[in-house]
Parts: C-alpha cells; sequence; structure tokens
C-alpha cells in the first residue's frame, strides 16, 4: 500500500524500518525466556545487595566496599551473555534490537552501579557522579544511533506520513512523569539546596539515557504493517522497554533508593510505547514527525526518577528504621502508589492512544497543567515542604582545660565540681568559638554552638565544609544526620503484657529486691537523668518518680514540654532504673529525661544536646550557655544507645563530653552495644570510652548473649560489666509493658545499682573511682559465650567484664 505521492521514476524504493513479516517462535521464545531472566536476576540481585548491605550495618560490621560493584558486574554478566546472543544471531529484525537494547542497558547499568562504591554520607558528590555518568553514556548511545542511521537508507520526507504533533506527544510524556511524580511530593521530603538540585540534574541527565535508549528507531522495529498494528508495538514494544527501564533503573541511586524505581519506572514502558503509536497517527498538517516520542521519554522518565532520588535520603531506606512507620514505610507506601499510577498510567494511555486516537494539544495540556497544579500544591500542603538537608558538626580544636578541677566527693563537693566544670567549658567555648560564630551570622548560616564539646553545629552542604575545613580553629568537620519529616507520626509503641506481681527475675538476679527489704535502701536521694527516645511521664511505675520543676525535661526533636515517648524505648530503660511496681532497681530514685533519639537514627548533636543538658539542666526555651544549672545535674545517666559512622559520629568526637561528665563526678553508664558476637564490636560512641562505665548483657542463666558486643577495645578493658538484658519486662507507653532484648535494657540496671550505693552512702556521691571499683571487687560470675572457638576475644574479660553486677554487694560494700 503506497503512502504519500509515489516515488519520481528511476528512484530506488527504501528498504522500511520495520521487518515485514513476524519472527520465527524460536526467537520469540529465546526474548521471553531471556526477558523473565533478566527481571529475576536483576529483583534478586538489587534487593540481595540491599538486604546485604542491611544485615553489615546491623552487625556493626564495617561496610564493604566491592559489595555493589561485585553485584552489577555479576548481573551484567549473566544479563548481557544472553541479550548479546539475541542481538547477533536471530534474523528478526525485532529480536535482534531487543537484545541490542537490554545489552545497552545492562552496560549502563554496569556503569552507573559502580558508582554506589562512593560512601552514602557524600550524597552530593554520588547525583554529581550520577548525573555525569548518565550523560556521556546518553552521548555514546546518540553517537552509534547516528552512525547506524547512516548506514541505513531512509524514507524521504515526502513520502513519509505526517505524524501528530510532537508537542501534545511531549506533553502527554510530561503529564505522565509529573504523575508518576505525585506519591513522593505526598509522602516524601527534600534534602539540602545542592542534594536536590543535583538530584534534579541527575534526573534529567538519566531522562536523556532512557530517551536515546528507547528513540525512534526502536520503537519502529515493533511497528508492523501499514497502517501499523498498534497493539503489537504496545503490548510487544512496551514489555521489552520494560526490562530495558528495569535494568536501567536498577543503577540508578545509592543502596536503597533504587527500589521503589523497579516497580514504578518498568510499567512506564508500556506508556512510552502508546505514545509513540500516538506519534504516528496521521495528522492534518504539521512537519514529519521525527525523533518526536525522545522529549516525551526524557521527561516521563525523568521525572519519574526524581522522586526516589530528591525526595528521600537512602541512608534513611533503612532496616534500623522499619520497626515504625518510618521513611522505610512510606517509601514502600509511595513506591505501591507509583505502581498503581504507572499501571493506570500504562493502560490509559494504551487504550486511548494505541487504539486510532490522535492526541489533542489542548488536552495534553490541561493534562499536563493540571498535574503540574496538582504536585505544586501537594508538596505545599499535604506534603512536607521545605527544604531538610543534613547538618554540619564543626569540632574546633582547642577543648576545655579540665586539669586540676578537685575531685571532692558527697553531695556538696560534687556540685562544686560540676560548677566550676560547667564554667571552665562556657568560658573555653565563648573565647574560641566568637570569631566563627561572628562569621556564620554574617553568611547567615544557621548555626547551634556547644559546651561540653567545644563544638559547632551549622546549616551547609560541601562548599560551606570546604569553607569551615580550612578555618584556623577548626579541627574537623563531620556531617550531622539529619532525618526527614514524615508525612504522619510513627505511631506510639504499647506494651501489652500485664504488669508484674512482684520484684522481675531480672530485680531478683541481681539482689536488688534484698537491698529494699533488707537494708531498707531504695534509692531515695539520687537522681538518674535517662537520655533515650524519652519517657512516658504519666506511666503509673514511673509518673511519682519524676523530679519536676522546669528543668527535668529536655526534647530538642520535637519540642514537647512534659515528659512522653512515641518509641516506648526510653520508657522501658528508665522503668529498670527507676521504675516502681518490681521492674526497676531503684525504685525510690527520681529521673530526669531527655530526648536523643527519637527516631532511631540520631547523630552527633542531639546526642550531645542530652549529654549537655545533664551537666547543667535548663528551664524550657533556655540558653544551654547563660540559662544551666549545674547545681540540678543528675548523679547517673543511663544511655542505652551509640553513635556509629553512619549518623556522622567519628570515634572520638563524643570523648570530651564524657571526660567532662568524669570531671563533673556524674556517672556515665552506657550500652555495650548489640553487634555481637562479632570480636572488637563495641565501637560506637560512648561505650569504648574508658571514663564510661559499660555493660554487656547475660540471660536467666547468666551466660553472656550472643547479641551483645564485646571487646578488646584499645587503651580500655571492655566491657565493665554485664547485667541480665535478655528479656526483661519493663514500662511502656500508655501504661502497659513489654519484654525486650539488649543491651539497653541491661545498661539502666546498672545505673540503678549505682544509686542504690549512693543512696546507702551519699560520701560516694561523685567519688566515680570508688563506685567503679566496688562494683568490679563484687560482681559475681558471668559465663562467657563464643560463636566459634576461635573468636575468644583475647580472653573472657573482653566479654564478662569484672562479671555479673550484684546489687546486693555492692550496696554492703558501699556502706562499708
Amino acid at each position: 500500500m503506497e503512502v504519500g505521492p509515489p516515488f519520481p521514476a528511476g528512484q530506488p524504493v527504501p528498504r522500511p524500518l520495520a521487518t515485514p513479516g513476524p519472527p520465527s517462535p524460536w526467537a520469540v521464545a529465546a526474548a521471553a525466556v531471556t526477558g523473565c531472566w533478566t527481571v529475576g536476576l536483576v529483583v534478586v540481585g538489587q534487593l540481595g545487595g540491599w538486604l546485604a548491605d542491611q544485615v553489615l550495618l546491623a552487625s556493626g560490621l564495617d561496610r564493604v566496599v566491592w559489595l555493589w560493584p561485585a553485584t552489577v558486574l555479576f548481573t551484567v554478566l549473566l544479563v548481557g551473555a544472553p541479550a548479546l546472543t539475541l542481538a547477533l544471531l536471530p534474523r528478526s529484525a525485532a529480536v535482534r534490537t531487543t537484545g541490542r537494547t537490554w545489552l545497552a542497558a545492562a552496560l549502563a547499568l554496569g556503569a552507573l552501579g559502580l558508582l554506589r562504591a562512593m560512601p552514602p554520607v557524600h550524597h552530593e558528590a554520588y547525583l554529581a557522579a550520577l548525573a555525569a555518568t548518565a550523560a556521556l553514556a546518553a552521548l555514546v548511545l546518540r553517537a552509534l544511533a547516528r552512525r547506524a542511521a547512516v548506514a541505513t537508507p531512509r524514507v524521504p520526507a515526502s513520502a513519509a506520513p505526517r505524524r501528530a504533533p510532537a508537542s501534545a506527544v511531549t506533553l502527554l510524556g510530561v503529564a505522565g512523569g509529573l504523575a508518576l511524580l505525585l506519591p513522593w511530593t505526598w509522602l516524601g521530603a527534600l534534602g539540602g539546596l545542592l542534594e536536590t538540585v543535583l538530584a534534579g540534574v541527575a534526573a534529567a541527565a538519566l531522562g536523556v539515557l532512557a530517551g536515546a535508549l528507547l528513540d525512534d528507531a526502536f520503537w519502529a522495529r515493533f511497528t508492523v504493517g501499514e497502517p501499523p498494528r498498534p497493539a503489537r508495538l504496545v503490548l510487544v514494544g512496551g514489555l521489552v522497554a520494560g526490562v530495558a527501564l528495569l535494568l536501567l533503573t536498577a543503577g540508578v541511586g545509592q543502596s536503597g533508593a533504587q527500589l521503589p524505581l523497579l516497580l514504578t519506572l518498568p510499567p512506564a514502558g508500556f506508556a512510552l510505547a502508546a505514545l509513540h503509536a500516538a506519534a504516528r497517527r496521521p495528522a492534518p498538517a504539521g512537519p514529519p514527525g521525527t525523533g518526536v516520542l525522545r522529549p516525551a521519554a526524557r521527561w516521563l522518565v525523568g521525572l519519574g526518577v526524581l522522586g526516589p532520588l530528591a525526595f528521600t535520603d537512602p541512608e534513611e531506606i533503612t532496616l534500623l528504621l522499619a520497626s515504625t512507620r518510618d521513611v522505610p514505610f512510606w517509601v514502600a507506601a509511595a513506591a505501591g502508589a507509583g505502581l498503581a499510577v504507572a499501571a493506570v498510567l500504562a493502560v490509559t494511555y494504551g487504550v486511548l492512544l494505541g487504539r486510532g486516537r490522535r492526541p489533542s494539544r489542548r488536552v495534553a495540556w490541561v493534562a499536563a497543567s493540571a498535574l503540574l497544579v496538582a504536585v505544586g500544591g501537594v508538596a505545599l500542603g499535604a506534603g512536607q515542604p521545605g527544604l531538610h538537608g543534613e547538618r554540619l558538626f564543626v569540632v574546633l580544636r582547642e577543648q576545655a582545660d579540665l586539669a586540676g578541677v578537685p575531685a571532692t566527693t558527697g553531695r556538696a563537693g560534687r556540685d562544686a565540681r560540676v560548677a566550676e566544670v560547667h564554667r571552665r567549658l562556657v568560658a573555653t567555648a565563648e573565647r574560641t568559638q566568637a570569631d566563627l560564630r561572628r562569621d556564620l551570622r554574617r553568611l547567615r548560616l544557621d548555626h547551634t554552638p556547644y559546651y561540653l564539646v567545644n563544638a559547632v553545629e551549622v546549616d551547609g552542604g560541601p562548599a560551606v565544609r570546604a569553607w569551615l575545613s580550612r578555618r584556623p580553629e577548626v579541627a574537623r568537620v563531620l556531617v550531622s544526620q539529619r532525618v526527614r519529616p514524615l508525612p504522619a507520626p510513627a505511631g506510639r509503641s504499647r506494651g501489652t503484657a500485664p504488669a508484674p506481681a512482684g520484684p522481675e527475675w531480672n530485680v531478683r538476679m541481681l539482689g536488688a529486691d534484698r537491698v529494699w527489704s533488707q537494708l531498707g535502701v531504695d534509692g531515695s536521694g539520687i537522681v538518674v537523668g535517662s537520655s533515650d527516645s524519652g519517657v512516658d511521664g504519666g506511666h503509673p511505675a514511673l509518673a511519682g518518680g519524676f523530679r519536676g520543676g522546669d528543668d527535668s525535661w529536655y526534647d530538642p526533636w520535637n519540642g514537647t514540654r512534659a515528659p512522653t515517648d512515641q518509641g516506648g524505648h526510653g520508657t522501658h530503660t528508665t522503668g529498670s532504673a527507676v521504675g516502681r511496681g518490681g521492674i526497676g532497681v531503684a525504685p525510690g530514685a527520681r529521673w530526669a529525661g531527655c530526648v536523643n533519639l527519637d527516631r532511631n537514627l540520631g547523630n552527633p548533636a542531639y546526642y550531645l544536646d542530652c549529654l549537655q543538658f545533664m551537666l547543667a539542666p535548663f528551664p524550657a526555651g533556655g540558653d544551654p550557655f547563660t540559662d544551666g544549672r549545674p547545681a540540678r545535674a543528675p548523679d547517673i545517666l543511663t544511655n542505652s544507645w551509640g553513635c556509629p559512622a553512619l549518623e556522622g559520629c567519628d570515634p572520638g568526637v563524643l570523648g570530651p563530653a564524657t571526660a567532662a561528665l568524669d570531671a563533673a563526678g556524674v556517672m556515665v553508664v552506657a550500652a555495650a552495644g548489640n553487634t555481637g558476637p562479632y570480636c572488637r564490636s563495641i565501637d560506637d560512641p560512648p561505650a569504648p570510652y574508658a571514663d564510661v562505665l559499660t555493660v554487656g548483657a547475660v540471660d536467666r542463666q547468666r551466660k553472656v548473649t550472643l547479641f551483645s558486643s564485646r571487646g578488646p577495645v584499645p587503651g580500655a578493658a571492655k566491657p565493665d560489666l554485664v547485667a541480665p538484658g535478655d528479656e526483661v519486662l519493663s514500662a511502656m507507653p500508655g501504661g502497659g509493658y513489654a519484654v525486650l532484648s539488649g543491651t539497653s535494657m541491661a545498661t539502666p540496671q546498672v545505673a540503678g545499682v549505682v544509686a542504690l550505693m549512693w543512696s546507702a552512702n551519699p560520701a560516694l556521691v561523685g567519688d566515680l573511682p570508688r563506685t567503679r571499683q566496688i562494683l568490679r571487687d563484687t560482681a559475681t560470675l558471668a559465663v562467657a559465650t563464643y560463636a566459634a572457638r576461635t573468636q575468644t576475644c583475647g580472653g573472657d574479660r573482653n566479654i564478662t567484664g569484672a562479671g555479673l553486677v550484684d546489687a546486693y554487694a555492692a550496696v554492703q560494700a558501699a556502706r562499708g
């Protein structure tokens, strides 16, 4: 059937771009098997790589740099070999094009996936490299396409069919991309300015790459007959394009960010096929439609990729936040919504555009404009508007000189020590930070100064970090992790277990119940400070023990004015220290609280906020520098947390803080961590510090639990002691109770034992060396456990410490 005017006499008739006949059955079968193999391999490889990353993270092991490069190269080899076979052997042009496209997409996956070797903390650098690599890959594909076009005779323009207006097809591509972006603007949140800009540039480059991969020459191989059969184009071409997009997006984003794209982008292949079918519809006027689909593909894929790249932080797509409705939950929700949108888009475009309708420019304008307004409205309304990037933690070279602080003990002596330490810390920070803070104000960079560690937390990206690092008064600059806001609260954790009828097993194992009944000591007169997820101040086991006043509660996360807790971890740990009704070791002691870990991902500044508050509490809204009250410092601090590199800490960042608290006579008790049974797993601050009382966990048989972290630790013998930490019952928000396990559960019990000792002998208050020695001398036998005979960790001392703390013996020794 002739299309357009006949060719002039003597001019050769050009070869059609499409294969006139169907491919052989064996070629179709080979392509189908290769496609299924590719999908399965990519999904398993990407999910497996992410899970391996998460297991290493949860186990406290170092990141394996070669993990992702090895995964993607393995995928490229196993996908590329059958794809290359399809590209070379079959006679069908459509099957050969399928193989070539999948091979090119696999190679793109290899190039993009290698970038995951970069540390996740350098996200801006990764996004810049992603944009550059995608742009370079697109240039290579375009150059290869031009070479192929030169060797292929073309249909003269006068003989080509008139196409639908390119602007209508492009606008429909924009509308489709905005529809895919919509769930992310609702459920996600943007990072910093530079991070967001680079994410946009990277998304645009990936859109260009997709347009080069799925160009008109690709679609022409699936366009058969005159007039073309759109159903074959949409179904077959859409499937092939979907597999190609799956390969391409598997390499997009740091570990975790690519997972939602594996769901949302592949169905867009059917939408692109429908747009190509629409672009081929004869139009009454307009230029021939060469390359009309490439802009549509750029917009659709680019905007679809932008959602996970810009509106999520890959470090937050982690199993560490998966226990509540935190970032992983909302990422999964956005991915599910994106999959539904992509499916509706594919069906709608396939039905309306693939069945012979020519797209209207007016309708396309209305659709794109409406979706643009919807995206903007959702982002500013139901979404989390604004920029929520990481901050910088700037540690100054000069730290306060605390040598010579009198080591006075007893209540009056300890209070005098705290006041002197506070005075020196504040004076040093005010003097050494003056120039830096003045320059930060001049540059309008929001910042928060600290004195417990002489440091400043600052808003800023890589450029600000480079500027700060060059200043003579600055020792180092760390990235202070900030979790992005959620579309709805994560929900409150509650306990379902009944209240105990008497002292719990762990309390009895320590002999704390005998201290109450036989020695008449319950911790009265002592204050324990809890830095954790918060405390439910209304819980029956805790309400009566709250110290009260305007300086016993601080929440730098949410600014709450009364003790509260959403996650439950802090309520549980505080209950084990001072809870009444049989759950706490020192039920007569009072408590003060601070929120340093509301969502299980903190940073150096949040941890320092609470440690600084504990040294010199201040009223709500007060200035820690000028309104701190050293005389109100708690006597003992229980800390069931650690600050790993993921959160921005280096090994020594909190060292000046615990050293200052030690000099002030405040006992700091910290959890060893739950990354055992690996040796040297006590590594996240503050657990390795020599001036911290580090606690491991045992079970009911006095055996060290396998999860309990262990030494050796450079410069110190850790852990110091062990305490019951397996299946411990304690308080939970809302008045309930629950059983939890971890060194987090063991730590507050040791804090409670110290409270009993100091309550029994107030002269010991602030006498940290003597208190530690009594605890070691009176500890009882604990049984070391090993994951393997070779993992002895240098001896039982690095697993059990001095042994299982004995409250009864310790209080007796303290009195004597």
